[in-house]
């Protein structure tokens, strides 16, 4: 009784204050109407989605029933507990007898109202309501059709890898030439569990093998490689990087190395360009909005060290995709016309031609999988350490399409990789919108870099295609005597990749000294029947070139070479210490 009789006088001294038109129609602005709708604005759009001002004389006075028991009344669930009060109400209004027979009419017809249901695609709506702040009618480029049809080919392929620990997924589609944004499917659903309701096309994640091509398209625009330069994928010179597959391919064409994703010619190319104009080219692409030093990244920032989102990934690749010109995503209308050109016509066209190459994935990548198709696609597959993170990227003449799988908790998942389970879902998907089938075959390739013409290499030198040279492919290169590949008899390469240059060995006192054993292994190229391995100038062994030697160690400074029997060619020395 104390507390009540607290609250009439308030209600009084309130009353007296600001008079009771304004008591009232602050109550309005904060009463409840059921199922957390507060204020008769909010009511009138969730139960009939009209501003309060449109409210018919029934709408009101059915609404004017629920705050006496809003958890009874609510409209969803309580309409017929609410009916007779709002009977009472009709018959209380100041109303001629004719509009009082017609609003009570209309109550007594009034449709059971059906709880609001928030859109499937939740996280796009809401990105779209926070671009168009100033209110009034926007029309996005996303066609809710392909959105819907795009939602349910991620439902049923992440069904198909929980098993292997996969939680979400999130897939976008952007239309080529006007960069459109057709599709943002942001995760399996806003009720999916867990972690449905995060926005996952703009959460950070890292992205593994994604960022190698803009490596080599910095690499092609500042000179450091041509499409004729081999590249090696081996130890030596890899600061400790491997392959996913921990196997290496000896050496290949910029157009092999970036196909198969070998790790070691990445980092060795980003070492060539420089950490700092490494990382300021993937800045420049808004793959990225971190400080440096570079440093802090290392070589590994080519491989996936540098966390992006599937939405900034869609915007770098569609700058590769569109002649090396950047510009922002349409999300309304067209593409933003301030574009700038971040990568050279010739080097985007090249990486586009490496990428969209069946033959230049082999060994790594099966034929006729997720990544081939009947018409020209160029794409990239990514995976991040402890496969946390699968990722696909992959554009044709018409879209551009990204995928990315994982978990919600970051979490590791059961060798998830890009290739195996987030390419399919791409593949899928860019099959769909083509309207194409696996098995059709539809004419049509990329445009040629401008300048350039094909000629025959041998992808383990890079000279001109001989009979000598039994695998071979076709490149684009510069025409002329200056820029077309060396042609005659190969140069054969001589290269000790362990131990390390300047190594300082310890041996095992507690290890008989027969089994103190340097492995020593050597590359050749190209191959030979035998090679002869040199201590101090003097030989100690003929081996294959592939097969190690096991050297007793013996303290004291030592220098090692390789050489072909009966040749004077040999390797650079490598000095080893041993105590």
């Amino acid at each position: 009784m104390w507390t009540k009789s607290i609250e009439a006088g308030a209600a009084i001294a309130i009353t007296l204050r600001y008079g009771h038109q304004a008591v009232l129609a602050q109550y309005l602005r904060l009463a409840p109407y059921g199922k957390n709708s507060h204020g008769i604005a909010h009511a009138a759009m969730w139960y009939f989605d009209k501003p309060a001002a449109d409210l018919t004389t029934a709408q009101a006075a059915l609404l004017s029933a629920v705050p006496q028991a809003p958890g009874l009344m609510a409209l969803h669930h309580g309409m017929q507990r609410a009916l007779p009060r709002a009977a009472r109400a009709l018959a209380a209004m100041d109303l001629t007898e004719d509009e009082r027979a017609e609003a009570l009419s209309e109550l007594m017809h009034i449709a059971p109202v059906s709880p609001p249901r928030r859109p499937d695609a939740l996280q796009l709506a809401l990105r779209l309501q926070r671009a168009a702040l100033g209110g009034g009618v926007i029309r996005s480029s996303v066609d809710l059709s392909i959105q819907s049809l795009v939602a349910d080919l991620a439902g049923r392929h992440l069904a198909l890898w929980r098993h292997d620990g996969a939680q979400q997924v999130a897939v976008m589609l952007v239309r080529r030439g006007s960069r459109g944004v057709l599709v943002d499917v942001a995760s399996a659903g806003y009720r999916s569990q867990p972690g449905g309701a995060i926005d996952y096309s703009s959460v950070l994640h890292s992205p593994g093998s994604t960022l190698k091509p803009f490596s080599y398209a910095r690499g092609l625009d500042r000179g450091l490689i041509a499409p004729q330069d081999v590249l090696t994928d081996l130890p030596q010179g890899a600061a400790g990087i491997s392959n996913a597959d921990h196997d290496f391919l000896g050496p290949l064409l910029p157009r092999q190395a970036l196909a198969n994703s070998r790790n070691v010619p990445a980092t060795n190319l980003l070492q060539r360009i420089g950490l700092d104009d490494g990382f300021d080219f993937l800045h420049a692409l808004h793959l990225h909005n971190l400080r440096g030093p570079a440093e802090r990244y290392g070589l590994a920032m080519a491989i996936g060290a540098l966390p992006t989102s599937l939405e900034r990934l869609m915007r770098a690749y569609a700058t590769l995709a569109e002649d090396g010109t950047d510009a922002d995503l349409a999300w309304f209308g067209a593409a933003n016309p301030e574009s700038r050109q971040l990568v050279s016509v010739d080097s985007a066209r090249l990486i586009g031609r490496f990428l969209s190459d069946p033959l230049a994935r082999l060994p790594s990548f099966p034929r006729y999988g997720a990544s081939e198709f009947p018409f020209a696609v160029a794409l990239k597959t990514g995976t991040s350490q402890g496969y946390r993170d699968a990722w696909t990227i992959e554009w044709s003449r018409d879209y551009l399409v990204g995928v990315w799988l994982g978990r919600a908790d970051a979490g590791t998942t059961s060798a998830l990789s890009g290739g195996r389970a987030a390419a399919q879902l791409a593949q899928a998907v860019m099959l769909r919108v083509h309207g194409a089938g696996r098995s059709d075959l539809v004419a049509g390739a990329f445009a040629a870099p401008p300048g350039r013409e094909e000629a025959e290499i041998c992808t383990r030198t890079g000279a001109a295609a001989s009979a000598a040279c039994p695998e071979q492919l076709t490149e684009w290169v510069r025409p002329g005597p200056a820029q077309t590949v060396p042609s005659g008899a190969p140069e054969t390469r001589l290269s000790i990749i362990q131990p390390d240059p300047d190594t300082h060995v310890w041996r095992n006192p507690d290890t008989p000294p027969a089994l103190n054993r340097l492995v020593l292994r050597a590359s050749v190229e190209p191959k030979s029947a035998q090679i002869v391995w040199l201590l101090d100038g003097k030989p100690i062994g003929v081996v294959a070139p592939d097969a190690p030697l096991y050297w007793t160690m013996t303290p004291g400074r030592h220098r090692f070479q390789i050489r072909l029997p009966l040749q004077a060619d040999a390797s650079k020395v490598v000095l080893v210490v041993v105590d």
